[in-house]
């Protein structure tokens, strides 16, 4: 074990030269949160914007398998740099605990708006700078740093499950059929999953009114599809805009739009999302301790307070976003006679994209507007919160944060974790730190940062879970 801890400190110090400005009014706080900032700071310095990983994901793979963990290529090539390290060899088919992360991220905009480079991983005395630096790289160091823990523990033992790091290219649909498609598609068999935790809701304060210093951690068992659709419409019409006709293809299709935007979206209950507002009832006290316990009796009230918040009531109906209109001449003076609209609509599990597409014709009036689907993902159901992952991870959450609470969640957003859903796998999304609303505004936007406080205790907790599920064993 003292040779393995050795190999990590010499891998490191080989890329010190290269880090990032570390503040010197850094003290960490012990040498392994040392190792994950100098860690986090090098893989935030490779610039792997979505279709440009590879050259991060081969240092991130050489990491891994400098550590001793056994990896498993998955896919090759830009926008499909996939790979697998696992505590043990796959073709053991152990069933498999998987931490999936993506290793792409975001462009970074406005760059003289920037404190530090957005790839800089600059460090100061609390905190990390830079894209990635939550979403996802963040999020993968603290996986990979529990599990150097479990190799260290746990490298030379039998136990009843395999812990495995997959990392893919891309995430949200991205890639296509690659990324996390790809190894869904190719690899399944070989990774013999049984559960797969990915990125999702953290700890975040202010949502109890009775408590709002209380973070509240949520375990997302379900995500919204997306289904992206393209309006086209076609009229013939005077060319010259000097002379206005009483019906052309922009005005029409802005009408058009207009009835179906202006429609207040329907309050929708599922599963899922009952559940959560039943479980923040118990910890609320008074009226509205028994308005969310009791969501369906007082709607009403519900609909009215969940509309004052845009990202929770996105979570309770199904959503159209306008993204773009365009048309086929930019001259000013011109009439298009075609013009077509993007619109990206997401949908809640057991939504039938059919039933909307003909909700959504309806509502448009206008039966001469093509509806086509440019893109869509699965309807991949809801995870079981049942089981011993389910309840291994709460429990881990609670004993990291014993002044936090736990929640079962659903996402707004399409997720990577559906592709392994789709296939009947359980699939939670969660990441077991507290996140200050000023770091939440930051990410995908200027300034992304993470506060170096909270990667000891997301380790910790991803460390504590695969041991509990060790000391269960297999059920």
């Amino acid at each position: 074990m003292q040779k393995l801890h050795l190999s990590l400190c010499l891998f490191i110090l080989a890329f010190v030269s290269s880090f990032g400005q570390i503040s010197e009014d850094y003290k960490p706080q012990s040498p392994e949160e040392s190792e994950m900032v100098e860690t986090l700071s090098k893989y935030i310095q490779f610039e792997s914007v979505t279709g440009e990983e590879t050259e991060a994901g081969l240092w991130l793979k050489e990491l891994c398998e400098s550590q001793g963990f056994y990896t498993q290529q998955m896919g090759t090539g830009e926008g499909n740099f996939n790979f697998s390290a696992s505590l043990y060899p796959l073709s053991k088919q152990l069933p498999n605990i998987i931490f999936l992360h993506h290793i792409d991220v975001v462009p970074a905009e406005n760059l003289e708006n920037w404190t530090y480079p957005p790839f800089s991983g600059a460090v100061t005395d609390t905190e990390i700078w830079g894209r990635g630096s939550y979403d996802n790289k963040g999020v993968a160091v603290m996986q990979l740093y529990s599990m150097i823990d479990l190799l260290k523990s746990y490298g030379d033992k039998d136990m009843p499950y395999n812990v495995t790091l997959l990392s893919v290219s891309c995430e949200e649909g991205e890639c296509g059929e690659n990324g996390v498609q790809h190894v869904v598609n190719n690899y399944l068999d070989d990774l013999n999953p049984i559960v797969v935790f990915g990125e999702g809701p953290f700890g975040i304060r202010e949502i109890l009114s009775k408590t709002p210093e209380t973070p509240v951690f949520g375990i997302s068992t379900a995500h919204k599809k997306f289904l992206w659709l393209e309006l086209e419409l076609s009229i013939k019409s005077f060319g010259h805009a000097s002379v206005t006709p009483e019906s052309y293809s922009n005005k029409e299709m802005v009408m058009a739009l207009n009835n179906v935007l202006k429609r207040k979206p329907k309050l929708i209950f599922n599963d899922v999302n009952t559940k959560m507002l039943k479980a923040l009832g118990r910890l609320e006290s008074g009226a509205t301790k028994l308005a969310l316990k009791h969501p369906k009796t007082f709607k009403g009230l519900i609909k009215k307070e969940l509309k004052k918040e845009p990202e929770l009531f996105s979570i309770f109906s199904n959503t159209i976003t306008l993204t773009g209109i365009s048309c086929n001449t930019n001259a000013i003076n011109t009439i298009p006679e075609k013009v077509t609209a993007t619109l990206d609509c997401r949908l809640l599990p057991g939504e039938s994209s059919e039933d909307f597409i003909a909700d959504l014709k309806k509502r448009l009036k206008n039966d001469d507007i093509k509806i086509t689907i440019v893109g869509q993902s699965h309807d991949t159901g809801f995870s079981d919160e049942n089981n011993i992952f389910y309840n291994g991870f709460q429990k881990s959450i609670e004993e990291n944060y014993p002044e936090g609470k736990v929640v079962i969640a659903m996402l707004p957003n399409y997720n990577d974790v559906g592709a392994f859903r789709a296939k009947g796998v359980n699939a939670y999304s969660t990441v077991p730190i507290i996140m200050e609303r000023k770091y939440i505004e930051r990410i995908h936007s200027q300034n992304e940062r993470l506060e170096i406080k909270v990667l000891l205790r997301g380790k910790q907790t991803y460390t504590d879970f695969i041991e509990y599920c060790f000391k269960q064993g297999v059920k």
